[in-house]
């Protein structure tokens, strides 16, 4: 194991690429030493601002002995490919949200990851923020009593002020629009937050002329009885971000991340939840920190939870095409 952590960024294609190549520097036992993008431009001009070499060809980056992981980056489409590659090459993985485009290929992914050692970790980061790390607890402990709602809104104005790249309107390197993309987060979270789900209607449509759904809503029914609505968007003037948690004892509501309000017992007021959970550590620093240490402690956001997200968004797509409620099973083993 070198002094640091030799890590190599594959494409520069995500938004949050550029976050991620700064936040593996400011590690102080990683650093970015390779980075491969499909476009030679772009990825050329990133290595220089990290300081990397530019690889051109990523079985080149795969086949370094000297390089310890990646953070894959790409099209969505590419993930499949790049990740396999990685994971039979042994090289740790980190991986921008979702898993692949479609469950074939995800559960394709995962039967390979499964093969190895490394440490594999997607980027699930709404996590390990205080609010939900209390409204977790608050439905884990039943102080809420039995959750009978969940609704979780996320949504940005990326395609009103035009500030998305426009790849991320291509149906095929994306697999969809707004709900593949910022509606990952509250799948996630709602299955973290409520188990395993029965089945789900969606209706998505198009307000800013893309190819690609830009205003999306799911419906999701749990295993437990309790309902999830989970609602995203590309064209909210000024963008939102707000949860409700409604339950037979109790109830917890957050809106944008600093006003978090909380009834629970014979109160039926709500009321500010006072001191919060300290946020954890962020899925990348604690990606690497599993690599140094050797613990595979990635926060229930390794493989399994990653092929569950997909599994998901396939039926939530499904619906939407067939416009019909699909039920889970339709898509099971």
């Amino acid at each position: 194991m070198p002094e640091k952590l030799r890590i190599a960024m594959l494409s520069g294609w995500h938004v949050h690429a550029i976050e991620y190549g700064k936040t593996v520097n400011s590690h102080p036992d990683a650093q970015v030493v390779a980075v491969w993008d499909e476009n030679i431009e772009r990825g050329e001009k990133w290595a220089k601002e990290l300081k990397a070499d530019f690889v051109s060809d990523y079985r080149k980056v795969l086949s370094n002995s000297q390089i310890d992981g990646v953070v894959v980056n790409s099209a969505t489409n590419m993930h499949k490919e790049l990740i396999i590659a990685a994971a039979r090459a042994g090289k740790h993985v980190f991986t921008e949200k979702v898993l692949a485009t479609n469950l074939a290929d995800a559960r394709e992914i995962a039967k390979e990851v499964k093969k190895t050692k490394i440490h594999f970790t997607i980027s699930f980061p709404r996590r390990t923020k205080g609010p939900l790390l209390l409204a977790k607890k608050l439905v884990s402990s039943g102080e809420l009593g039995d959750i009978s709602l969940l609704r979780i809104r996320i949504s940005h104005g990326g395609s009103i002020a035009n500030w998305l790249p426009l790849h991320f309107y291509d149906a095929k390197e994306c697999g969809g629009g707004a709900m593949i993309d910022l509606g990952a987060h509250g799948m996630y979270l709602s299955r973290w937050l409520l188990g395993k789900p029965v089945k789900i209607t969606s209706i998505f449509n198009k307000l800013s002329g893309r190819d690609v759904e830009d205003n999306a809503v799911s419906v999701i029914e749990f295993e437990n009885k309790a309902l999830a609505i989970n609602e995203t968007s590309f064209v909210s003037w000024g963008g939102a971000y707000s949860i409700e948690i409604d339950g037979t004892k109790g109830g917890f509501m957050m809106l944008n991340s600093n006003d978090v309000r909380v009834r629970s017992g014979t109160d039926k007021t709500w009321l500010p939840a006072g001191s919060l959970p300290a946020d954890e550590v962020s899925p990348i620093p604690r990606w690497l920190d599993g690599i140094l240490t050797k613990k595979n402690d990635n926060m229930g956001m390794g493989i399994e939870a990653a092929v569950e997200l997909s599994e998901m968004m396939e039926a939530a797509y499904l619906s939407h095409n067939e416009n019909r409620t699909v039920n889970f099973k339709e898509i099971g083993e």
